[in-house]
């Protein structure tokens, strides 16, 4: 059997996605389309690629150890697509990327400017997304690259942590506390206090660095939104535990900055798909990302 393009492309955004349904999506074809074209081509090879096994596709060593050879083709081409456009016109084209939204006050875009700058002719789309999210739309290809403020974990995701940073507290101005030089956790147990909902990684850090140093924390107000606690903090609702980048880097006049004597680290950090290729504009761009001060 001769493979086609199309069979092989559809067959990598299986092994991708993990799914019919994921490798529709990627595609923008229906799932019976998707289905059709792998059970021709396990026809025409004469073995399985999948085995189904309540549901999921569970790939065969047949199915990985062709994908290895239908990627490293699928990633050939491309190079050559891409090495044909830079020949005649310089690089050119668009680079796709999401961030937390704490970072899009002041890293992404400064890394941003100097890309744009640099490479006048790659358009760039960007948007910011939450951490829940951000798996799903590297592996679809929906970006080239995502910049979260902590590690993202998925075995499909290759993660490069490229700066360090903590959680902060915030307050009025005039408070009693801004004269610290740190906050204790001791001290915030005496005033109303702001913190993100344990539902989400912000509230898990602060829950969990709490009871590590033997407190229980008494939130006054809970929030989802990093911005939220900031203006809550503002009009004088009580004090907030927030992330340095949105502390600093937002519009928060009349509120003071003071670090935590018990750290909460935060990791910035860039995921790709493990399927990506180096020498593409991702990569132009993380090297401008990682070389800021």
């Amino acid at each position: 059997m001769t493979l086609r393009l199309r069979q092989m492309e559809v067959f990598r955004a299986v092994m991708l996605t993990g799914s019919i349904n994921g490798a529709s999506r990627m595609l923008f074809i229906s799932q019976p389309a998707v289905s059709r074209i792998i059970s021709h081509m396990e026809q025409g090879l004469g073995y399985q690629l999948f085995n189904r096994t309540k549901g999921k596709l569970v790939p065969t060593p047949e199915g990985e150890a062709l994908f290895t050879e239908v990627d490293d083709f699928y990633q050939h081409a491309m190079r050559v697509s891409d090495f044909a456009a830079d020949l005649a016109h310089g690089p050119a084209g668009t680079l796709n990327i999401s961030s937390s939204p704490c970072l899009s006050y002041r890293i992404v875009p400064r890394a941003i400017a100097r890309f744009v700058d640099r490479y006048p002719r790659i358009r760039v789309n960007y948007h910011t997304t939450l951490m829940h999210m951000m798996a799903a739309e590297v592996l679809s290809n929906k970006v080239d690259l995502v910049v979260s403020v902590l590690p993202l974990e998925h075995p499909h995701l290759k993660v490069e942590t490229f700066r360090r940073g903590r959680m902060v507290c915030v307050m009025p101005e005039g408070h009693e506390l801004a004269a610290a030089e740190t906050i204790t956790f001791s001290d915030l147990s005496s005033v109303p206090l702001i913190t993100h909902n344990p539902s989400i990684q912000f509230g898990k850090l602060i829950e969990s660095a709490f009871a590590q140093a033997g407190f229980t924390p008494a939130p006054r107000i809970h929030v989802l939104q990093t911005e939220i606690a900031c203006s809550l903090v503002r009009a004088g609702a009580g004090l907030a535990i927030v992330d340095e980048y949105t502390a600093a880097g937002g519009p928060w006049s009349g509120i003071v900055i003071r670090p935590l004597a018990h750290e909460i680290p935060l990791a910035p950090s860039i995921a790709r798909t493990v399927f990506d290729r180096h020498g593409t504009h991702a990569q132009k761009f993380i090297e401008i990302l990682t070389a800021l001060d």
